[in-house]
């Protein structure tokens, strides 16, 4: 019998340590050794892929948070879109023309953290598109940002 995870959390920091720990959860998740793309017979699930989500911050960035990646759907965006629209996030794109998500990754946030706009530390979303997803060999990433 197949199972998929709907999500999975680990409690993190922006530590080296940290971000050590958020990679290896990335790499477990994107190889299918936890069944949040894929079920656990392996299988590529269909229409679904991963949004990172930040919440349940001590204070701010530079404390204790949890970082959950959860298997999300088209639906799941238009909500995140409709709460740009209603000004509960604010929006941050990047793009790589050299396909690399990682510098994408780095562009949106350096972006996010370089912005005046008073951020809430409620939650916050990560998306980013890999090249070989895109259709047009560029990398994107997106962020929402909690404001209210």
């Amino acid at each position: 019998m197949a199972y998929q995870l709907k999500e999975v959390t680990i409690r993190t920091n922006n530590t080296e340590e940290g971000m050590k720990k958020i990679g290896e959860l990335w790499k477990a998740v994107m190889n299918g050794n936890l069944p949040v793309l894929f079920d656990s017979e392996d299988t590529l699930l269909e229409d679904v892929f991963p949004v990172a989500r930040y919440s349940n911050f001590v204070s701010d960035h530079t404390d204790d948070y949890d970082l959950t990646i959860i298997s999300a759907d088209s639906g799941f965006l238009e909500g995140l879109e409709e709460g740009v629209s209603k000004g509960i996030y604010k929006k941050y794109q990047a793009s790589d023309d050299n396909g690399n998500v990682g510098l994408c990754t780095e562009k949106v946030w350096e972006e996010a953290w370089s912005d005046s706009v008073i951020r809430s530390y409620r939650e916050d979303y990560e998306y980013s598109v890999p090249a070989e997803f895109s259709g047009d060999g560029k990398a994107y990433c997106y962020l929402y940002i909690s404001i209210k």
